[in-house]
């Protein structure tokens, strides 16, 4: 078995014993927010996937199977909900990559291709439907990173390269160079998310060395530095009594935001959704995702909209697509 399926059993074992007792769904009647089903996506079920937004599209890419590495390159019309297949990825297939989309293109580098780390790097036009090889990325070769745009400016950082990481490098398009960002003062971990919010960047989630990481962070380009946020773990003082509900800490979740707010859903055996205020830099949880509990989901954000799709659990493979309502309530009837 290589190291990429152990690292699938292990997380699923691990994740069924964090997550024993945590779900909310008893109580997700009372909680706000609708999901509807979009039309699911073309490309064959995975998990570890990478996606971009350009205009009105999303773009999905590489991937895993179960049995297969992807290289295949999908585009979703968020106005007319279809799906359509463009030109293949042209690196070797993976899962686990990392992308972002910066001066209306998009790019995709890092990821793990069944045998070896990959720290190779590419280009993606839109207008031409091709792709171009850059210059690889300046860290080690990893996967599990995570991937953002903010601002202008267009990053990688975090990761698990043998060693979990805490670095981020910065990637400027007009010399085809990566340069190493300012000093992060979280902890290293793999499997983080992050989300952009005002030209901000909000980080924070993932696993170091068997622990789920509770800081959480924000990042301003404008001034390359990092401002720790409240934790997102159940708090013990009981002075502080804004998070003892708390429930968010995972791995593997995806994040995309809208409307000025931030969202954090699924990871692990997880199916629950948690909205985030950068005004008072508080959580609240929403309506549980209606499709399976997941993890290695994609999340993004086109125009103001929120969509959830594909992703796995344990060894069964997602091709459905979901649109997040924050603002309405559940209805059983609409799927």
């Amino acid at each position: 078995m290589n190291s990429f399926k152990k690292g699938i059993l292990f997380t699923t074992l691990f994740a069924s014993l964090v997550f024993t007792g945590c779900s909310n769904d008893d109580d997700s009647d009372d909680l706000i927010g609708n999901w509807i089903k979009k039309s699911s996506f073309d490309g064959p079920a995975r998990s570890s996937a990478t996606s971009f937004v350009i205009g009105t599209y999303a773009f999905v890419t590489t991937g895993y199977t179960g049995d297969e590495f992807l290289k295949d390159l999908w585009t979703y019309n968020s106005t007319g909900d279809y799906w359509e297949q463009k030109a293949d990825f042209i690196g070797v297939a993976r899962s686990s990559a990392s992308g972002f989309e910066l001066n209306e293109k998009g790019y995709i580098g890092l990821g793990y291709d069944g045998t070896n780390k990959l720290k190779d790097f590419y280009e993606y036009d839109p207008s031409s439907n091709t792709w171009m090889q850059k210059t690889d990325f300046a860290g080690t070769a990893r996967y599990s990173a995570v991937g953002f745009q903010v601002g202008g400016k267009a990053y990688f950082g975090t990761g698990y390269d043998g060693n979990y990481l805490k670095d981020f490098y910065q990637y400027d398009p007009t010399t085809d160079s990566w340069s190493l960002a300012n000093g992060f003062s979280g902890n290293k971990r793999r499997n983080a998310t992050v989300f952009v919010i005002d030209d901000k960047a909000y980080f924070g989630t993932g696993i170091n060395n068997g622990a789920y990481q509770a800081d959480f962070w924000m990042f301003d380009p404008a001034t390359d530095v990092w401002t720790r946020k409240r934790d997102i773990d159940q708090d013990t003082d009981d002075d502080n009594d804004y998070n003892d509900d708390y429930v968010i800490l995972r791995s593997n979740a995806t994040s995309f935001s809208m409307n000025g707010l931030g969202y954090v859903a699924c990871g692990e055996s997880s199916k629950s959704i948690w909205e985030y205020n950068p005004t008072t830099d508080i959580w609240l949880e929403r309506t549980p995702l209606e499709g399976s509990a997941r993890t290695d989901a994609i999340g993004f954000s086109i125009n103001q909209r929120g969509f959830v799709m594909l992703g796995r659990t344990g060894t069964s493979y997602f091709d459905d697509s979901w649109e997040f309502k924050p603002l309405e309530e559940q209805n059983d009837d609409d799927n």
